[in-house]
């Protein structure tokens, strides 16, 4: 809306101006921040009523941790629909709607939310830690992330003027340059956005982990789309990284994400007052997936979202050797005191707030990494 209004009011005093880019992204961020403040209090004071309480492992499933997490039972979960819901109205408010990049976004993050609602719903009305089958969950993730990328690759050239197909196609390695994948960019990123949606689901398990995490990557993404969508800032002379005129307007989009999950952590910073639930983390690694398909930036999401990368890493190893060992010596064996890593500091005598703050610093050390590594893309 934001964007129209300029071009008309350009138009009608005879004059061009840009689109204010910047502008719009900070006005994104804001708008969906305040959003999430005002609705907020509401939106838990509604969960609370209709007994929404996130449902927490018994001490049979996790032992020591059940006695730490004790006072978390019946805290509302599904607070990821403020999250989705600023985020979707301030990128509407601000971005160009008709732009695929924008369409492609907005599509896996409300896709993956309602994934993830069901399976908070159902995780609600059993009063048990099991939702939606695995199996089940990964298969409509699957088909979000491919109607997602089949949309981008197919694109109309004529309507986006410059070829979609040929930016989307592109990955960017560091220290080595880009690669054109041509169609088999769909099953990669359809395996991207998986894999970023389940490695922000694992990382939500304290209070503000994985929002504060989310406003990190997704800021160092929301400036790599500028950079992306700029002919100067991406040429061989500067960055030399791809480049589409339409990328541009994912900025927009990030820094809603940004704002939003500043609101969200308002009321979700320890002792949360609400949980994001898979509603909310389905939705924002989805999102953040999408972000690194569209920007070429796939393989750097595995450094600036390294503490994702990390939290998903752990439950593979863990599962793993778990396995292997138990082959091996008829009884499974650990590395990690208890997987997703957090829990593993947890369980070693760290406070919660403690965990939390030191994985923020790590988070924003390694997308300042991920944003000096664009040089040598």
């Amino acid at each position: 809306m934001i964007y129209y209004l300029n071009e008309y009011f350009s138009f009608l005093e005879g004059v061009s101006r840009p689109g204010f880019l910047s502008i719009r992204g900070a006005a994104a961020c804001a708008i969906a921040f305040v959003i999430s403040l005002l609705v907020g209090p509401k939106l838990i004071a509604i969960l609370t009523a209709l007994k929404a309480g996130q449902p927490i492992r018994q001490a049979s499933e996790v032992h020591k941790l059940a006695e730490l997490h004790g006072k978390k039972v019946g805290t509302p979960t599904m607070g990821g629909v403020m999250i989705v819901g600023s985020s979707l109205v301030a990128t509407l408010l601000c971005a160009r709607p008709d732009n695929p990049y924008i369409v492609a976004c907005c599509f896996v993050m409300v896709a993956l939310s309602l994934l993830g609602f069901a399976d908070d719903f159902l995780k609600v009305k059993k009063k048990t830690s099991e939702g939606v089958h695995g199996r089940v969950k990964l298969l409509v993730q699957g088909v979000v992330a491919l109607i997602a990328l089949c949309f981008l690759y197919f694109f109309p050239e004529s309507v986006a003027r410059t070829p979609v197909a040929e930016m989307v196609a592109q990955v960017s390695v560091p220290f080595y340059g880009t690669i054109d994948l041509g169609w088999w960019i769909i099953p990669f990123g359809v395996i991207v956005i998986i894999g970023a949606s389940n490695a922000v689901n694992l990382t939500d398990g304290l209070d503000g982990l994985a929002s504060g995490c989310t406003i990190t990557s997704a800021m160092a993404y929301a400036v790599i789309a500028y950079i992306a969508g700029d002919a100067c800032l991406a040429s061989p002379e500067v960055l030399n990284v791809p480049q589409h005129p339409m990328v541009g307007e994912l900025t927009v989009f990030a820094m809603s994400l940004v704002g939003a999950c500043m609101g969200f952590l308002w009321f979700n910073c320890h002792p949360a007052r609400v949980f994001m639930g898979d509603t909310g983390s389905l939705a924002l690694g989805g999102a953040l997936g999408a972000l690194a398909v569209c920007t070429c930036q796939e393989l750097l999401l595995v450094v600036i979202g390294g503490v994702f990368v990390l939290e998903a890493g752990s439950v593979m190893m863990q599962v793993a050797f778990f396995k292997v060992t138990k082959r091996m010596y008829g009884e499974g064996r650990r590395i990690f005191r208890m997987a997703p890593i957090h829990h593993h500091f947890e369980l070693g005598g760290c406070k919660e707030t403690q965990v939390i703050v030191r994985f923020w610093m790590v988070s924003l050390i390694l997308a300042m990494l991920g944003l000096c590594l664009l040089k040598f893309c």
